[in-house]
């Protein structure tokens, strides 16, 4: 489904590549947790994937197409078979968890509607089914600025699944919430994962949460890909590699 190839990414006015020479193929069905500390290139790698950030070299194939020198309005268009879940939700606070759930049906609609805020019965429909997956059915009219952390996560997945995504992008999903709260919202992502039949990718810092639930790890150090392999070949000597 994805296949990454001799990826590079140096940002302006720096001397080292925040990703560097990066090989990956990647296939529908997986749950690929991503790992490194800060700076090591997590964030990058992850915001290439849908270009969100800029390439200086190397290329981006989804499905069969090379994404890397697509135009804007073609990349749109590549983008509503993506979701991204943020580590700070994205959320509009004033509105509700219904219309934020709404907002996820935006990339295959009209621009007029979204504008009006028309929206379909059937879309309305997906709008509740959405956060009943989530578990938020009942909180449907609350406005999200009354919400907690995990809370407004799960509305974060709820506007996702709206999407009918084919790829999960998650940066650091679980950073800013509590241990008890971030192996909830790793249950929800990982059902939803597999009743969606997505590829997922998602940055953590929590290790044992990635050889909880990942089917496959990959690590970063130094923009370069240090590791690509089982969650059962994490070992200590493994973690200090990548953690140094």
């Amino acid at each position: 489904m994805l296949m990454i190839s001799d990826l590079v990414v140096r940002y302006p006015k720096s001397d080292e590549n925040a990703l560097d020479h990066v090989n990956l193929s990647l296939q529908k069905g997986e749950f690929v947790c991503v790992l490194g500390k800060s700076g090591a290139g997590k964030s990058t790698f992850i915001r290439s994937i849908n270009r969100l950030q800029l390439l200086t070299a190397g290329q981006v194939t989804f499905e069969g197409t090379n994404i890397t020198t697509l135009s804007e309005a073609k990349m749109r268009r590549i983008r509503s078979d993506m979701v991204m879940i943020f580590q700070h939700f994205n959320l509009i606070p004033r509105m509700t968890v219904f219309q934020n759930t709404l907002t996820g049906a935006f990339g295959k609609r009209p621009p007029y509607k979204n504008l009006l805020g028309i929206f379909s019965e059937q879309e309305k429909q997906r709008g509740l089914q959405a956060l009943k997956e989530v578990g938020l059915e009942k909180h449907a009219h609350k406005r999200v600025e009354a919400l907690s952390g995990g809370q407004k996560q799960r509305v974060g997945i709820a506007r996702a699944l709206l999407q009918d995504p084919k790829l999960l992008l998650g940066d650091e999903p679980v950073a800013s919430l509590d241990p008890s709260t971030s192996r909830r919202i790793f249950e929800l992502l990982k059902r939803i994962h597999e009743e969606h039949e997505l590829l997922s990718i998602i940055n953590v810092h929590d290790v044992n949460l990635a050889k909880e639930f990942a089917t496959r790890i990959i690590a970063f150090r130094d923009g370069k890909l240090l590791f690509d392999g089982k969650p059962n070949e994490v070992d200590d000597q493994m973690f200090a590699d990548i953690y140094q």
